[in-house]
């Protein structure tokens, strides 16, 4: 009979290991979740692969540790956790609570040290214990029936380290590898271990004596006059760092091992905290009944459709004064796939679906164009695409539910038009996933029967019109229908109309880029190897490691559990010492270039049109601002050189011009206005480079005496501000330590004092109300203000400073894009609004228009919303968007 299996989880190391493996994921509330999510994809990776009987999780909690009374600088040089994990650890905690696993910590002991009573415990009983870790400490734990399973590549891989496998790759035992720690020491854990011995020799060394004794024993015999003299002078150091990095394994513990035994999940629990941090993925992993939340019966009447002709309904439709519709699509009319048919219902009448047709098309233009009727959708941009492409000009559209729901809750993460009706009214029907799958086998809207078909969208009409009626309501009583009406819903016209008509695009122009790069790329590539005096993989770390810090000698700056850290930040801070660090920096960043953006681009070029057909999003950005996919047009590079290049590939219409107009530091001065602080106005109101003059404060230096370095160092202080970044954040940004970022900050807000007060302000408000606004009242609610957890409620402090900036900046930037489009059309110009990047508005205008174009998207831009510091905008004009900035 097999024997039972202990998993036994270093839960502090896979908590860091998970956050600093991958990027900072937020929710669409704006939660930190990398931490939370690396965690449970390993934590269940592990109980996967080892179908555990027990299962305990260990953490690591703030106390007097006993090795601090032996050695007071122990684990003295780590740095203060940042801000953005500390805030998710209470989730992890929760989420186990949910799975039913066990919690472990005490204040005098570390993680390891229970970790390692539990295991030799579970050895007595005869228990096989894997040891879930990303901390080589453990392998001193490995025997017979203890195992370590290493955390590899991030947060994907996991690897069985045993007896085998240390004496394979290691050629010592277990327990040994304590002595190997006393002889190394742990810069990590500031254990001092032996002047000048690395791996290599304390490797030997245990090899040929077995421990320290026998070292000390016999020191006579060792080789090597330096290595003698340092195991002589660091002895004490020696067997002080043994002590210090040997796990404790006869803790007391008032448990038993069947206090650990693996229970089933609180699934409805556990799915609903997945749901809230987003992690469909996850959510997959659960059993199907909770994957998605239950829905519930609704009324027949929803899927009732009308007999009636097209043309008898269109009648109702006049006498009611209002309609809600849909096309039925599977892609994007103008990539060549037509609609399928358009759902059509009267208010307070039956649905109606019809063919997609010129004939029926004809019959609905004149009630489309009519100013009197109201028409209602949801994701109306879709639907506008389509009357647009067919020469339609939709009047008097006044609701778009998805729109609206955005409005009332910008943080959430679905606005599918089943989940708003649910969340409204408790009742469901299904969800576009449901009705057609996802994946490779997820089907299309033509490949559904018609009864299926008619039923799905003759709700989603039903659903519009109520929701409708709930939002017209909720949006008036936050103050937000001047918003909806005159600025969310027109937008969802231009957004529309910049997709439809996209941007020229010549492949050509992205080759003849594409050459040049790749000839630069294979002259670093030589240049690489000619340094390193060997081929190697360059965008391997592990080899990139070994050639810069063991065969080139090159100062480690970082190491990592699994090797030498060659992030950027590193290889910067050896910029200088080896000329092939600048090669390397090169290559990465041309690497880049060519693989996401020149590849990336080419490949979402129109075949039909020649253009590339952004996406605009209204509904992503909590903060109001409008996003771009397939592709990120607001992602194109602009820093370098070579990034800038790729805006040559996007040109003018044939006899055109592109016309750019950008407003100049939007965000700054918003925050000068709302903060009203006297030396910020001033200085916008005196012309001065607001960067150098926030340097100048920073950096106590006179402004004419601000060097490049000062400049660029308080951009970022106050783009910082503006986004509400944290010290860790600010000294990640400019590689540099956080005490000093810190100081950067206070010295900011020490001067700018109106900024001050404005942020203690703007974080009571939000604490009283629960949201903080914009000046078009755009709300957002931050639950997080009223957070017990002291870094959860830093978070929402953060986002309650930010949020009214950015959130305002992007109002008046909706603003301008509407009055823009709305001026064009007035006018009957041929030219075209086509693109917004971040705050750069971009119109194709032909030569003879571009004069008029100039004026009208100058005045309303800086005219878009009255502010105590004026609106500046920077007009350019060319061929391409590289000719225009």
């Amino acid at each position: 009979m097999d024997k039972k299996k202990f998993l036994i989880i270093d839960g502090s190391s896979l908590f860091f290991r998970a956050f600093y493996a991958l990027p900072l994921l937020k929710t669409k509330k704006g939660l930190y979740t990398n931490a939370i999510y690396g965690f449970v994809m390993m934590l269940e990776n592990a109980i996967e692969k080892i179908k555990p009987t027990n299962i305990v999780v260990c953490f690591d909690i703030k106390g007097s540790l006993f090795r601090r009374e032996i050695y007071k600088d122990y684990k003295g040089t780590r740095q203060k956790t940042p801000s953005e994990l500390e805030q998710q650890f209470p989730y992890i905690r929760e989420i186990l609570k949910y799975m039913n696993i066990k919690v472990m910590e005490l204040s005098e002991y570390e993680a390891d040290d229970i970790a390692g009573t539990l295991s030799l415990m579970a050895s007595k009983e005869g228990y096989k214990s894997y040891l879930l870790t990303g901390d080589k400490d453990y392998y001193q734990l490995v025997d017979e029936n203890n195992m370590v399973l290493m955390t590899r590549k991030g947060i994907t891989e996991l690897e069985i380290v045993d007896l085998n496998y240390l004496k394979e790759n290691y050629g010592i035992a277990g327990e040994e590898f304590i002595e190997l720690k006393a002889l190394m020491g742990d810069p990590s854990d500031n254990i001092p271990g032996v002047k000048g011995v690395g791996e290599k020799t304390a490797l030997k060394l245990v090899k040929e004596y077995g421990n320290l004794e026998n070292i000390y024993n016999n020191i006579d015999e060792i080789s090597g006059k330096k290595l003698r003299k340092n195991l002589e002078e660091c002895k004490a150091s020696a067997f002080m760092s043994r002590t210090l990095g040997t796990i404790v394994r006869n803790i007391y513990l008032e448990v038993k091992l069947s206090d650990f035994e693996v229970k089933e999940y609180d699934y409805k629990n556990l799915s609903d905290l997945y749901r809230k941090f987003e992690f469909n993925s996850i959510l997959q992993r659960l059993p199907e009944e909770y994957q998605k939340e239950e829905a519930l019966e609704i009324s027949e009447k929803f899927f009732d459709l009308t007999s009636k002709s097209l043309d008898d309904l269109i009648k109702e439709i006049k006498k009611a004064g209002s309609f809600a519709f849909k096309f039925i699509s599977d892609g994007k009319v103008y990539a060549g796939v037509n609609p399928l048919k358009i759902a059509i219902l009267p208010e307070g009448g039956l649905a109606g679906i019809y063919d997609y047709s010129k004939e029926n098309l004809s019959a609905l233009k004149n009630l489309f164009e009519d100013a009197d009727i109201e028409k209602l959708s949801h994701d109306l941009k879709e639907d506008i695409i389509i009357l647009q492409f067919n020469n339609i000009d939709i009047k008097n559209f006044t609701s778009d539910t998805k729109i609206g729901e955005y409005l009332l809750n910008s943080t959430k993460s679905n606005y599918d038009l089943n989940e708003i009706y649910k969340g409204y009214f408790n009742m469901a029907y299904k969800d576009e996933e449901e009705l057609l799958g996802k994946g490779a086998k997820k089907k299309k809207f033509k490949d559904l029967d018609e009864e299926e078909l008619n039923k799905y969208f003759a709700f989603g009409l039903n659903a519009i019109y109520e929701i409708t009626y709930k939002q017209r309501e909720k949006i008036e009583e936050e103050e937000m229908l001047d918003l909806y009406k005159n600025v969310e819903l027109p937008l969802v016209e231009v957004l529309a109309s910049m997709e439809l008509i996209g941007i020229r695009t010549r492949e050509e122009v992205l080759d003849e880029i594409d050459e040049d790069v790749k000839g630069r790329i294979v002259n670093l590539e030589e240049n690489i190897y000619r340094q390193a005096d060997e081929e190697f993989n360059i965008n391997s770390p592990k080899q990139l490691g070994v050639i810069l810090f063991e065969k080139m000698d090159l100062p480690v700056i970082k190491k990592t559990k699994t090797g030498y850290s060659t992030s950027v930040e590193v290889l910067e801070k050896l910029e200088g010492k080896a000329e092939i660090i600048s090669y390397i920096l090169e290559y990465r960043k041309l690497t880049k270039l060519k693989n996401t953006y020149i590849d990336g681009l080419k490949a979402v070029i129109n075949e039909k049109t020649g253009r590339i057909h952004s996406s605009f999003n209204q509904t992503v950005a909590s903060t109001g601002r409008i996003s771009s996919t397939e592709p990120n047009l607001q992602n194109i590079p602009i820093r370098t050189k070579e990034g800038r290049l790729i805006r040559k590939a996007f040109l003018a219409s044939e006899g055109c011009l592109l016309v750019d107009a950008d407003y100049s530091q939007i965000e700054l001065r918003v925050l000068a206005s709302l903060s009203n602080d006297e030396d910020m106005i001033k200085a916008f109101e005196g012309g001065l480079d607001i960067h150098r003059k926030t340097a100048s404060e920073v950096f106590h230096t006179p402004y004419d005496e601000v060097t490049s370095e000062m400049r660029s160092m308080a951009k970022a202080v106050n783009f910082g501000i503006v986004y509400g970044i944290s010290d860790y954040g600010l000294s990640q940004n400019l590689n540099i330590p956080r005490k000093e970022a810190k100081n950067y900050i206070d010295n900011y807000l020490g001067h700018f004092k109106g900024i001050k007060n404005y942020m203690s302000e703007e974080i009571e408000k939000g604490k009283k109300n629960g949201y903080v606004e914009t000046i078009l009242h755009r709300r957002r609610y931050i639950p997080e203000l009223s957070a017990k957890n002291f870094n959860i409620r830093s978070f929402g402090e953060r986002v309650a400073l930010n949020t009214p900036i950015q959130g305002s900046a992007a109002d008046i930037i909706k603003i301008a894009m509407v009055g823009c489009y709305k001026e064009l059309k007035k006018k009957k110009l041929k030219a075209k609004l086509i693109l917004q990047i971040h705050d750069e508005l971009v119109v194709d205008s032909p030569l003879e228009e571009a004069e008029e174009v100039k004026k009208i998207m100058k005045d309303v831009m800086e005219n878009a919303a009255k502010m105590k510091v004026k609106l500046n905008v920077d007009m350019n004009e060319g061929q391409s968007l590289y000719d225009a900035k």
